[in-house]
């Protein structure tokens, strides 16, 4: 159980403190992946996405465009570097398009 706090703490640090004591940081990590995605890609990729899963340190993309999912793949690199900088920590080392 959780020590209480006789002083005011921010929501915000009592967030990740409860976070941190849970050890659900790993699955935070894997819907702050999910939303990065979603929000770097846009409507037009998004509208061809059917999963998206952070693996260790790989982010498994799975497209229902078999055109796209090519195009995507030559830019592999650039949208590892984006999602690391929206999520603000390097977790994706790999990027892995079905």
């Amino acid at each position: 159980m959780a020590k209480r706090h006789s002083s005011h703490i921010p929501l915000s640090e009592a967030l990740n403190e409860f976070i941190q004591e849970n050890k659900l940081q790993k699955g935070m990590d894997k819907v702050n992946a999910r939303e990065a995605w979603t929000n770097l890609m846009g409507n037009g990729v998004n509208n061809y996405t059917t999963a998206v899963e952070l693996k260790n340190e790989t982010l498994f993309v799975s497209l229902s465009s078999s055109v796209l999912r090519e195009e995507l793949s030559l830019g592999k690199s650039k949208i590892i570097k984006m999602i690391n900088e929206e999520m603000g920590k390097e977790l994706v080392k790999k990027l892995v398009l079905r």
